[in-house]
């Protein structure tokens, strides 16, 4: 079973090709306009430890955001469709990370059903990151969680630091899919028999 998707978006905002192997961890250094945006696709890559290469373009010149947003939405469509019917998956995942001051906690249900609690947008979290803040990884988020059908509760126990706060919730995140998505039987992981 190849669990492979490439999932081309284009609006009048944005243009996203991303290209998702949930088996393989090769992968290409992001490339999306905006420095710190690549950064933290690298680290969803390199700590999910799952193929993934995306290639962006968007309206930077007007602000971020729908860039951000566009390729969380683009993500969760290539996981659905990588994901075919979910047979055999762990279907959970969670996971702890620190960053120097700050500690992140992100758990998932690969359930098909989309449901993000997203707790620092109700925490004091300083500044920006190259231009991106905690509400923008929000958008990003919720793309990636109402397309991809996964269930996300974000926590972050310590830290306030946008750059900390925005990372370790990304690796948590990329730690959490990683033990999600692994195949551990034949059958799907789910007492109603569908997902």
């Amino acid at each position: 079973m190849s669990r492979l998707a490439t999932v081309q978006r284009t609006t009048t905002e944005t243009d996203i090709e991303i290209r998702l192997n949930l088996d393989q961890p090769e992968f290409e250094a992001p490339a999306t306009g905006h420095g710190f945006l690549d950064h933290m696709l690298d680290a969803l890559a390199r700590h999910s430890r799952l193929g993934l290469s995306v290639r962006a373009s968007g309206d930077l010149h007007i602000e971020p955001h729908h860039l951000i947003e566009d390729a969380g939405i683009t993500l969760g469509q290539a996981l659905t469709q990588a994901l075919g019917d979910r047979r055999g998956i762990e279907r959970y995942g969670s996971a702890f990370v620190p960053m120097d001051e700050t500690l992140a906690h992100v758990v998932v249900d690969l359930s098909g059903r989309a449901h993000l609690a997203f707790e620092p947008e109700t925490l004091d979290v300083w500044g920006q990151a190259g231009g991106m803040t905690h509400y923008h990884l929000r958008e990003f988020l919720r793309g990636l969680c109402n397309h991809g059908g996964v269930t996300m509760h974000v926590r972050l126990l310590a830290g306030r630091e946008a750059h900390h706060v925005i990372e370790a919730i990304v690796k948590a995140l990329a730690r959490a899919l990683r033990d999600a998505v692994a195949l551990t039987s034949d059958q799907l992981p789910s007492t109603k028999g569908s997902l």
